[in-house]
């Protein structure tokens, strides 16, 4: 296969692609608006920031695997994708252990102000008397508002801290996630709007899709409890900003956040966000799985998926397979 890689990906993976006899290109400076332009030719690209939009299908001409080296595919316009016959797959859970060790340490940044201590010691100030006050995170109630493999992950960390662990129950929930969830000993709710009043931490761990869009918003904000804690180091759009502000404003809320609404799409740029410079907000750049063992053990499973998919199978694939395969029967084959 000819394989455009056109987001960093590492080159021991890119090296085991080309052993089994694929060419690969690899450009991880392509834009979003150069990938239209560049696709002619490749049976497959793989992406990991870089969108992948409707102007980009229609400009590949013999386009056959999408792969987001990561868990997910917002960015990727899935449904121009399904219309050309073209397989999008993803890597779920390959990185869940890097983005539940951020997450916790977001908490833990709020509780101690780990960063506020920092910046007045880089500026000559010392000043225990402020920051010598923190509430603890033991016996704290925290909510996890998505239980899969990232939301148990954070759960299983953030209960070796003592906290008790919530979540909203779910039918069809499969027994090793509930297995894993009596370990931690994870009491369950009825619904978000429950959680967000039970508990003085709320995470939010839910994949970026219409469903979600919007979900935490000014009805589960409300509910919080003053001075409680968002973190949300899944995707911006699942979280209302404007609400956030209010229950900022109104309740003291602390925020954790990883990701944003509107956030540049490439590694550098500038962003103006009214909530990433509010003073209760603690925000990283979009970092979760940017771990080298993240994004190795992500990278391995973009090469499960070229091989099985040469073999004639589709790993992970998001936008209906069985509809993909109608409009390409000859796609995987």
């Amino acid at each position: 296969m000819r394989i455009l890689v056109a987001d960093t990906f590492p080159q021991e993976s890119r090296e085991a692609l080309a052993r089994r006899g694929h060419e690969c290109h690899y450009e991880p400076t392509t834009t979003s608006d150069q990938l239209p332009g560049v696709l002619t030719g490749f049976d497959a690209v793989i992406v990991r920031s870089t969108k992948v939009t409707a102007d980009a299908f229609e400009a590949a001409d013999s386009l056959r695997l999408v792969i987001r080296a990561g868990s997910g595919t917002n960015t990727i316009d899935c449904h121009a994708a399904r219309l050309r016959g073209v397989h999008v797959c993803n890597v779920p859970g390959r990185n869940a252990a890097a983005v539940a060790e951020l997450t916790l340490g977001l908490l833990l940044a709020i509780d101690r102000r780990i960063p506020d201590n920092v910046a007045e010691l880089r500026q000559g100030q010392w000043n225990k008397k402020e920051y010598g006050q923190a509430r603890g995170i033991m016996g704290r109630r925290v909510g996890v508002l998505g239980l899969g493999q990232i939301g148990l992950a954070f759960a299983e960390r953030v209960a070796a801290l003592g906290t008790d662990v919530y979540t909203v129950a779910k039918e069809g929930r499969d027994e090793d996630t509930l297995e894993r969830a009596r370990r931690i000993g994870v009491t369950f709710v009825d619904s978000p709007r429950t959680l967000a009043a039970t508990c003085d931490v709320l995470s939010i761990h839910v994949p970026a899709n219409s469903r979600t869009r919007g979900l935490v918003g000014r009805d589960l904000l409300d509910a919080l409890q003053p001075g409680a804690i968002v973190l949300n180091t899944s995707r911006g759009d699942v979280l209302d900003e404007d609400a956030l502000l209010e229950a900022m404003a109104a309740k003291d809320v602390r925020a954790g956040l990883d990701v944003f609404s509107g956030e540049p799409a490439t590694g550098t740029g500038t962003f103006d966000s009214p909530l990433a410079r509010h003073p209760n907000t603690y925000g990283t750049h979009h970092i979760g799985a940017s771990t080298e063992q993240a994004q190795q053990a992500v990278a391995d499973g973009v090469v499960e998926i070229i091989d099985a998919f040469e073999a004639g199978s589709v790993l992970h694939c998001v936008n209906h397979e069985s509809e993909v395969a109608a409009l390409n029967p000859d796609g995987a084959s």
